[in-house]
């Protein structure tokens, strides 16, 4: 297996570059490979909460730049957690559960963090 630790940012560049391939073709769970991609995202990871302070994002404004700029849709956001919830959650009426924090990060590749920021809803019209 071709892993190695990421003591600096050209390891770090190059494992990011290794785990970017398994985006397209996720390797069967139990294979070597897939043994490969969890060991490589694990050190990512770990290397990214050492030596990057992840801001304050709003969830909503991830979900709608991962619509905007990560090829992801508000239909695809609908099958996941469902078509009202969705417009809901969009639109800031709702908040997001952990049940569909887990979903959406499960199914996106979108950190768990990023979605499960507190946020505010919109205020209900009177």
């Amino acid at each position: 297996m071709d892993v190695r630790p990421l003591h600096n940012e050209d390891d770090y560049n190059w494992a990011i570059g290794e785990v970017t391939r398994y985006f397209e073709a996720q390797p069967a769970i139990g294979t070597p490979e897939s043994d490969r991609f969890e060991v490589l995202a694990t050190l990512v990871r770990q290397y990214e909460d050492a030596h990057f302070e992840i801001p304050h994002v709003d969830p909503v404004e991830v979900l709608e730049f991962a619509i905007q700029s990560m090829g992801k849709t508000q239909a695809g956001l609908s099958e996941l957690i469902g078509r009202n919830r969705a417009s809901e959650i969009l639109n800031r009426v709702r908040p997001l559960t952990l049940d569909m924090i887990r979903t959406i990060s499960a199914e996106w590749h979108i950190p768990i963090a990023l979605l499960a920021s507190p946020y505010e809803l919109a205020k209900a019209q009177a």
